[in-house]
């Protein structure tokens, strides 16, 4: 999962008043454009991303290596993330001959007339996929136009992958129940991420660290069938994360397994870090094992610096 992980993305927001609550919800234009095989999928809302040392701390922590060249080919065509962006989408999906494809979904307050307004002015032309005008972008990128209001980019592959999906000749992420399944209940999250079974499975190995020696992992990891967390910036900050399995021996399994990796990571914890995985619980609902934690500003810069945070976050 190392490769989806770097390909990962999480942002936060703690920029406004207490009261005021921040989501992400999957753009429904952008949805039709996400091809079956996702790997993972992450939703941002992006204006959260300002005048926050806690949110700085988590960007340089979790954003995908890759953010500084979607941020410069933005800016390339006129679009800046800090003042015009209000979504970003990320998609990590398999391709069977080119393996993992990423792409990239803006939406925000920019439009279609005024960007290929500033492209004309460029002397930059579009050519024609289906019926998608597909413009070059700097850092190798290309992108277009998923409505009005949303910018669909990545590399030509990833790209001519996603505008393949939304125009029907393969098959689309509705087709996935497995994936699309697990959107409903984190989609409200300030930040929130889909992973799939193989995805889930990795990272629940790097997440555990010693303490899978502790039962047949190999074995447990087949009953793991995907995982979603959310992240919301009220009153603190607050992390859930659940691992969906095929049952409730599992789910406990893995909690007890969890717990103990807690243990065995505070080992060798700084007491700062110590202090931090005293908020993070484990616990089993059915065939879901559960990870939370909340955490005020300080513990939480102290927590995005453990393994374990880097292993069920990215």
């Amino acid at each position: 999962m190392k490769k989806s992980l770097r390909k990962g993305l999480i942002v936060l927001s703690l920029t406004v008043a207490p009261a005021a609550t921040f989501a992400a919800p999957l753009p429904s234009s952008v949805r039709p454009a996400i091809p079956a095989e996702v790997q993972q999928l992450i939703c941002v809302d992006y204006r959260a991303l300002k005048n926050s040392d806690t949110a700085q701390q988590l960007k340089e922590q979790v954003l995908p290596e890759n953010l500084k060249q979607f941020e410069t080919a933005l800016k390339g065509i006129g679009v800046s993330t800090d003042r015009d962006v209000d979504t970003l989408t990320f998609v990590s999906y398999r391709q069977p001959k080119t393996g993992v494809q990423i792409v990239g979904a803006a939406q925000g307050v920019f439009s279609l007339k005024t960007v290929t307004a500033k492209l004309r002015l460029k002397k930059i032309k579009p050519v024609k996929y289906h019926e998608s005008d597909i413009y070059p972008m700097s850092e190798g990128m290309e992108m277009t136009f998923l409505d009005e209001t949303t910018l669909l980019f990545g590399g030509g592959p990833a790209l001519r992958g996603a505008i393949d999906a939304r125009d029907g000749y393969v098959q689309t992420l509705d087709s996935n129940p497995d994936i699309s399944n697990l959107i409903q209940d984190v989609e409200s999250g300030t930040v929130w991420s889909i992973l799939d079974q193989k995805g889930t499975q990795n990272m629940m190995l790097s997440a555990l660290g010693d303490a899978s020696r502790l039962a047949d992992y190999d074995t447990i990891k087949k009953h793991i069938l995907g995982s979603r967390y959310s992240m919301n910036f009220t009153n603190g900050v607050n992390f859930d994360l659940d691992v969906i399995t095929t049952d409730s021996v599992t789910a406990a399994t893995l909690s007890s397994l969890v717990k103990a990796g807690v243990l065995y990571k505070k080992m060798n914890a700084t007491p700062v870090e110590k202090a931090a995985l005293e908020d993070v619980s484990a616990n089993s609902d059915g065939s879901k094992l559960q990870m939370h934690f909340k955490a005020d500003d300080k513990q939480f810069q102290s927590l995005i610096r453990t393994p374990l945070f880097a292993a069920v976050s990215r």
